[in-house]
């Protein structure tokens, strides 16, 4: 086999015509240099495991063209690459060796004879040819001129490298030297590499070194000025200095805050009003003066932030379509029509007049029945994103109006964030448990909320935090309430309000069929083919197990059997194939004996007990009152928490029975010897309001005359010592609790009569409304017969001229 020679630094060197080739990795070999290598790939392990063990110390260092290649063939390395001798190998563990070489020559790859169990390649060397020449002088001094000028900016290299580049006589030797210790791109080194004539290979190299001198310089002057502009400042101080000037004269941008540049894209891409915008240049001028590591600068970029990602310009087209906003109300909640009706009168007008400035909606109704949920259908019918505030709990008017910018962590107002979680200026903005707010020494969030939900005002709402304005009149508002009275006056004159009222029987059986069911059968796994609850059986969970105006225990019910159900699936004892039918008798095996049982018949048994009905901020209630006489002296007790409208209820009451004892055939002097206790039960609950004054007038007639009164008898009303019977309110939510208590016949206020328009047609089909104008009306609707000598005094009275049940003339 022929062979070449080719100098180094201990003598000539054989390079064999047919070598081993090593592939390596984002570094380029050159003659002369030693270099320390990682061996840790298959096949360049068993090629170094081979060169030494058969003493074949030279090898060919070819470099890739792609360094994430593993097993790189032909293709995938240079076709020229370095002739190296191997000086030491270092096993570092299994299969893992350090390597030291030193480039040989410069050689060319012919042919590749093999590629297992590593590459071998047939090469022919290329010496650097001996050439005697006056510009190749030159070139050769200019460039030791440029390496010293380099190495004398660079303190960090030892004195003697000055010293070696004089040392080196051969133009080829000095060009790789050079290049080998520059730091420069492995393609710009590779080309360095296959350049063989000596003058082009200087002229590279010496383009090479004049950008790093230009670099060295301007380091140097940037280092210049600092120190003269500091002076005895603090060493962090002089590093951030430095930073800053590097990046001016570089123009390259750190992590820590080199983008504030973009600012300025980022102010003209937000679109906003002059006067914001006027802000935003000025503070941002500010925060370039600033240095980053004070507190002032961090409190001024999360402001920019916040200013230059607030949408002041991107809306959401509203695609208001009546009929797909009619069918989505209808998909995702049954009945409340008189709701449903106003929302798409909303619709229509925005329609119609897209500018025009929509009422405050304020959903108003016991819990559980879709006040939430209803706004969320709204904003999805035009295609609006939606925000969710929950007020409930709120006592910190910051929380609306935000944070002055002098705390720490100060933040804008819960409504700014909302709108800029949404990414528009038009989101559906549910204000949830507008009711429940507070307030305290920190200020009145109701207060604050005033100007964002007026029309009129909210186009320029300032936030604290933002101190600029910021237009909140494309908001649809939409709030929730369960009670109005905890709303202060001002702030529900802003409010349009609709109430929500609690479900029918019936109601609550289609919701549990058209949407509870199949909900909780998904949430828990069951197919529809598994499961199969009855009508009696829902029927039954509704009657003895729930008692509310909305469905939300309704559907932990519901779920409570679907697990119920799941276990059996889960357990085996279902087997495949099998549905689980659940019929009325089956329920109390999932949810244990009945909660709740109709009292009103066992109540209402004996004399001196008559049902109420009362509303309350979960609905409509029925109430028992009982009344007792026993010896004493003729006081009146009361008890059961009431509150003092109720109790001035009572005395209006007994005055009336003592005031017309005698044409009610009860003794007149009744109250000589006797003291009167009424009792309302569940004394745990505060109870008050002037609705009860006909149930306690019938309850103390009942123990007079001793003549129970009906058991499926109720009755609402607050009376006057003349015998005129007042109206009263929630007589929608009153209605709906007689007939979930089922009751038969309800009295109620003539006044009232209107108020009927509301009550559902199934509870007025099932029942009998009695309204009364006058309290002597009632006792024969109420009583389960009339006093033995009831008509025989009223006849008597007559004939004298006088007519007891009405009121007798006034002056």
């Amino acid at each position: 086999m022929s062979t070449k020679k080719q100098g180094g630094t201990e003598g000539p060197v054989e390079v064999p015509e047919i070598i081993s080739i090593l592939p390596l990795r984002n570094s380029v070999l050159f003659p002369g240099s030693i270099i320390p290598i990682d061996v840790g790939r298959r096949k360049s392990v068993r090629l170094v495991e081979e060169a030494i063990s058969k003493e074949r110390p030279v090898i060919g260092i070819l470099t890739q063209r792609d360094a994430r290649t593993e097993d790189p063939g032909e293709g995938d390395m240079y076709a020229v690459g370095c002739a190296a001798r191997i000086l030491k190998v270092i096993k570092l563990a299994k299969d893992n060796f350090s390597v030291i070489l030193q480039g040989v020559s410069r050689v060319r790859i012919l042919d590749y004879q093999s590629t297992d169990p590593f590459i071998t390649s047939r090469v022919t060397a290329l010496p650097d040819p001996t050439v005697a020449d006056v510009e190749l002088d030159a070139l050769v001094l200019n460039l030791k001129d440029i390496a010293k000028r380099v190495i004398k900016l660079m303190p960090e290299l030892p004195k003697e490298a000055g010293a070696l580049v004089d040392s080196v006589t051969e133009p080829g030797q000095l060009a790789d030297l050079i290049t080998s210790n520059l730091e420069l791109q492995v393609e710009e080194k590779q080309d360095v590499l296959e350049t063989f004539d000596l003058k082009a290979r200087i002229r590279k190299v010496l383009q090479f070194l004049s950008r790093q001198l230009e670099v060295l310089k301007v380091r140097e002057k940037i280092n210049t000025q600092v120190q003269e502009e500091m002076g005895r400042n603090q060493r962090e101080y002089v590093l951030r200095q430095q930073l800053k000037a590097i990046k001016e004269e570089l123009g390259e941008l750190d992590e820590g805050g080199g983008d504030l540049e973009e600012f300025k894209d980022k102010i003209a891409k937000a679109k906003m009003p002059p006067d914001t915008e006027k802000v935003a240049h000025k503070q941002l001028e500010r925060l370039k003066v600033m240095q980053p590591s004070s507190a002032e600068y961090t409190v001024t970029r999360t402001y920019l932030e916040w200013l230059v990602e607030l949408p002041w310009e991107v809306s959401t087209d509203d695609v208001v379509d009546i009929a797909n906003v009619r069918q989505i109300l209808d998909a995702d909640h049954y009945d409340i029509e008189k709701v449903k009706k106003r929302i798409l009168e909303y619709m229509a007008v925005r329609k119609l007049k897209a500018d025009k400035k929509g009422p405050i909606l304020c959903l108003a109704g016991p819990p559980g029945v879709g006040k939430t949920s209803l706004g969320k259908s709204i904003a999805r019918s035009i295609g609006r994103k939606f925000i969710r505030i929950s007020l409930g709990g709120v006592r910190d008017e910051a929380e609306i109006r935000g944070h002055r910018r002098t705390y720490v962590g100060s933040l804008p107002g819960r409504v700014i964030q909302g709108i800029k979680k949404a990414g528009t200026n038009n989101p559906g903005c549910m204000l949830d448990e507008i009711d429940k707010l507070g307030h305290d020494f920190r200020g009145d969030p109701a207060s604050a909320l005033l100007e964002v939900l007026d029309p009129e005002q909210n186009n320029s709402f300032s936030d604290h935090y933002l101190e600029v304005p910021f237009d909140l009149s494309k908001v649809m508002f939409i709030a929730t309430a369960n009670l109005l009275d905890p709303i202060p006056p001002a702030l529900r004159d802003r409010l349009e309000v609709m109430e929500l009222p609690g479900y029918t029987r019936e109601e609550k059986k289609m919701i549990a069929r058209k949407f509870l069911v199949p909900k909780q059968l998904e949430e828990h796994g069951i197919t529809p083919d598994r499961l199969d609850l009855t009508d009696e059986s829902v029927a039954e969970v509704i009657d003895g197990y729930t008692r509310e105006a909305g469905v939300r225990n309704l559907e932990r019910e519901m779920g409570a059997i679907c697990r119920g159900v799941a276990v059996k699936v889960a357990e085996g004892s279902l087997k495949d194939g099998e549905k689980e039918v659940v019929t009325a008798e089956k329920v109390p095996d999932y949810l244990g004996p009945q909660k709740f049982q109709s009292e009103v018949a066992d109540r209402t048994s004996e004399p001196g007990v008559c049902t109420g009905l009362a509303w309350t901020a979960v609905g409509g209630e029925i109430l028992f009152i009982e009344v007792t006489r026993m010896p004493g002296k003729g006081s009146l007790v009361m008890t059961g928490q009431l509150g003092d409208v109720m109790k001035e209820s009572a005395q209006a009451a007994l005055s009336f029975v003592r005031s017309n004892a005698k044409w009610m055939g009860i003794e007149e002097n009744f109250l000589e010897k006797t003291d009167i206790h009424i009792h309302i039960p569940a004394g745990g609950i505060p109870k008050d309001g002037p609705s009860a004054g006909v149930t306690m007038f019938t309850a103390m007639v009942s123990l007079f005359t001793n003549k129970a009164v009906r058991a499926d008898v109720a009755m609402t009303g607050e009376i006057t010592l003349r015998g005129l019977v007042l109206p009263v309110g929630g007589i929608k939510e009153k209605m709906l609790a007689a007939h979930r208590a089922g009751i038969k016949r309800v009295l109620l206020p003539e006044r009232n009569r209107k108020d009927m328009v509301d009550v559902p047609p199934q509870v007025k089909e099932e029942i009998e409304f009695i309204h009364i104008k006058r309290m002597d009306e009632i006792l024969q609707y109420a009583l389960t017969e009339m006093p033995d000598n009831w008509k025989a005094n009223i006849t008597a009275q007559v004939a004298a001229g006088t007519d007891p049940t009405k009121p007798a003339p006034t002056a």
